[in-house]
């Protein structure tokens, strides 16, 4: 919205105000965004934790979980909603807005929390505790990750909307044979020349399970105060880097990257996921005021896959976010060991003293401030590892 009106101001008094041309540039526009995401987290944060607090809504805790987490009973939840204020509002009013991939990243970003918002409302105020069922969640899960899989598999193809029409349905007159060009491939990192091509069936399963897969594994992680938000900020700021470079024409020829048009938009949206992330993480810090809920953990995590699919880094993605992916494989393997030795043995077993991931390292006597700052400095490492692949090749 801005950058319309400072080109509009621009032409129209170019000696006073042609200034106001420097709004054009991308990486200002970034700087901007995350500014304003922080200063409207900062500003809303405490009127969001009293209207929380005023609605009795409270984070339940498991009573066999960890005992020293009983205290945070009564906490409010839901914060993830001062981050999706911060993200909405800072990237409608500094980015471009005819780009089409921030439009479907936002759409995938509130549908997502749309979701997590209703599951932690039939939690915590209607105190069901299953709140939405895991089917129910899934399904819609599902069904956004497969429209946002399904727009994106022709819109990482080419380059209008017009154009991202005719391709689709070029590929339902073909039979639903038609190739994708080069630059929808899997990219393999580290290697120059290695890639493979996944078609359009290919593109939409991996993309819908990058998506999903993504918001459930952030999911996962958010179950200590500042575990989950840091690493989101650090992932989607390297995000934003690859961003940068897919769309840009100079960087992504010299850097052997697909050149995506329009990608490199999705920088103003990742700077304004890292100024909300660290204004959330300003009352998130133990001993938390607020925590995120289902509606900022699933709409981040679907967040970051949606940028990774349409910037073709997924399997970057899985390498910065490892605390992300290892959260969630603890909590998958810890239930199929449990069902398999119950079918096998009689009882179930445990891999893990307690899953996800982190209440394990809880159990073993590290304290929440030290699992949490490891597991910082871990995607941090991780993020370093991944940002490395842009010139090891």
């Amino acid at each position: 919205m801005l950058l319309s009106l400072s080109q509009w101001l621009a032409a129209m008094y170019p000696d006073e105000l042609g200034w106001l041309r420097v709004v054009q540039y991308l990486t200002f526009r970034a700087v901007l965004a995350a500014m304003t995401a922080l200063l409207i987290g900062l500003a809303f944060g405490p009127w969001v934790i009293r209207w929380l607090t005023s609605m009795k809504i409270g984070q339940p805790i498991r009573e066999y979980g960890v005992q020293a987490h009983l205290g945070k009973r009564g906490t409010p939840t839901m914060g993830g909603v001062l981050v999706l204020i911060g993200i909405g509002v800072s990237t409608l009013l500094w980015f471009d807005w005819s780009n089409r991939f921030v439009w479907a990243v936002m759409l995938v970003t509130f549908g997502f929390g749309a979701i997590g918002w209703i599951d932690d409302w039939r939690k915590v105020v209607r105190k069901d505790p299953e709140g939405m069922r895991s089917r129910e969640k899934f399904f819609w899960q599902s069904l956004i990750g497969l429209v946002a899989a399904t727009y994106l598999a022709f819109s990482v193809a080419e380059t209008s909307n017009i154009r991202v029409l005719e391709l689709f349905l070029r590929w339902m007159d073909s039979g639903f044979s038609t190739e994708l060009p080069p630059r929808a491939d899997l990219m393999v990192p580290f290697f120059k020349t290695i890639s493979y091509p996944l078609g359009v069936w290919g593109f939409i399963i991996l993309a819908w399970f990058v998506i999903v897969g993504a918001s459930n594994a952030v999911n996962f992680t958010d179950g200590l105060d500042g575990l989950a938000i840091m690493p989101v900020v650090m992932v989607g700021s390297a995000l934003g880097v690859f961003a940068y470079v897919t769309g840009n024409a100079v960087f992504s020829r010299y850097l052997l990257f697909p050149h995506i048009p329009g990608s490199g938009e999705l920088l103003v949206f990742c700077a304004a996921l890292a100024g909300a992330g660290l204004a959330f993480l300003w009352f998130n810090a133990n001993p938390a005021q607020v925590f995120m809920g289902d509606v900022g953990a699933l709409a981040l995590g679907g967040a970051l896959g949606t940028i990774a699919v349409i910037t073709r880094q997924e399997i970057v993605l899985g390498i910065m976010g490892g605390i992300f992916v290892a959260e969630a494989l603890s909590v998958m393997l810890q239930v199929s060991w449990f069902k398999w030795t119950r079918r096998r043995y009689g009882e179930g077993r445990r891999l893990f003293l307690m899953a996800p991931l982190h209440h394990h390292f809880e159990k073993k006597g590290w304290t929440e401030t030290q699992v949490v700052v490891r597991f910082w400095i871990v995607t941090m490492l991780l993020c370093l590892v991944g940002l490395a692949s842009l010139k090891l090749r």
